[in-house]
């Protein structure tokens, strides 16, 4: 089930004696628990009626006991359950499937308790990729749940148009670029894209910002200037290199990540590359088709980086950056002098 479908649902009355929500998406899934507790508990009754538990802290069986106990404050009840994947046993055996945790909440399901509704929430795992497997045990394990809420990242149109409505409540013009630069910059996650927008508005105070001043305040100023490192790198201006890699560490950048970032934007150009993908468009186009969100700005990277980086040098690049990650797990190592080591090779002639 869709948010959209979850709030329909509730405006129609159908109320679910549990609810899980899978995904990873803050503010639609905040929305989407308001919703919950304001057609069960309504607004003056949730000091009595809203239970907050860890799964971390507290076992699932201890959970279904305290939903079977009828409570003498309230008629109407709503478990909110944090960290639902931590009921899952480490192997999930058809022994444990019948007698284990996941049996005694279906026993549960079957009679649920009147007034009470609980919600499981599991936000560590997203809905694709390396998590889809760990989600898929979580989906079998709460088989027995009856609506399941996913909460998706928002699509990068949706999430730029939410970015225009936040910005024009907040009294802050931005532009379509710049509009563009925080939904990439933020992953189009719609709760950091709303704490930014407060954040540079009050900044601005209802005057436009420059383009340098959104690369400066916001989240992205640290993955440009790794840019600018790899456009660097790619020119063989090896002092300018050096100099952007002086003021990320001025900046407090933690070393391994910037190797990290570097060697992922020399991995998806050697990609890009071996399946004849050099525009733009082309670049989208190709990481689109393996599931991977490709933001136009990135592309445009992508492509600058493939205009001076021949297939050879990146394939040496990912050879040297290996190496480098290696040296910053020596037993102690000197993040900078690999780095600086790492920058005079790739700069050689």
């Amino acid at each position: 089930m869709s948010p959209r479908e979850l709030f329909a649902a509730l405006e129609h009355g159908r109320i679910a004696p549990a609810y899980l929500f899978l995904g990873t998406d803050a503010y639609t899934r905040r929305r989407a628990r308001e919703a919950i507790l304001e057609k069960v508990l309504g607004a003056n009754r949730r000091d009595e009626g809203l239970v907050r538990l860890d799964l971390e802290e507290t076992s699932l069986a201890a959970v279904l006991d305290q939903a079977a106990s009828l409570s003498l404050f309230a008629t109407e009840r709503v478990l909110w359950i944090a960290n639902a994947e931590a009921a899952l046993p480490r192997r999930l055996a058809a022994k444990e499937e019948e007698d284990g945790p996941g049996a005694a909440l279906a026993a549960y399901l079957r009679h649920p308790a009147p007034g009470t509704v609980l919600l499981f929430d599991c936000r560590r795992y997203g809905l694709e990729g390396e998590d889809k497997a760990k989600l898929d045990r979580v989906r079998k394990f709460y088989a027995a749940i009856p609506v399941v809420v996913e909460f998706p990242p928002l699509p990068p149109g949706e999430a730029a148009a939410f970015t225009q409505q936040l910005a024009r409540a907040a009294g802050l013009p931005l532009s379509k670029a710049q509009i563009a630069t925080l939904v990439e910059a933020l992953a189009a996650d719609a709760d950091r894209i709303q704490s930014e927008v407060n954040k540079l508005a009050l900044y601005a105070g209802g005057r436009p910002l420059t383009d340098a001043e959104i690369a400066e305040l916001g989240p992205d100023a640290r993955t440009a200037n790794v840019f600018h490192l790899v456009q660097a790198l790619a020119s063989g201006r090896r002092r300018e290199a050096l100099n952007l890699l002086d003021g990320l560490v001025r900046e407090g950048a933690y070393l391994p990540l910037v190797l990290t970032l570097l060697a992922t934007q020399f991995r998806l150009a050697l990609a890009a590359a071996e399946n004849q993908a050099r525009t733009p468009a082309q670049i989208q186009q190709y990481f689109s088709r393996l599931g991977i969100t490709m933001w136009r700005s990135r592309a445009e990277q992508l492509a600058e980086t493939l205009q001076v980086f021949a297939t050879d040098r990146l394939k040496r690049a990912l050879v040297l950056t290996f190496e480098a990650d290696r040296g910053l797990r020596d037993s102690r190592p000197d993040d900078r002098l690999v780095m600086e080591v790492l920058v005079w090779k790739l700069t050689e002639p």
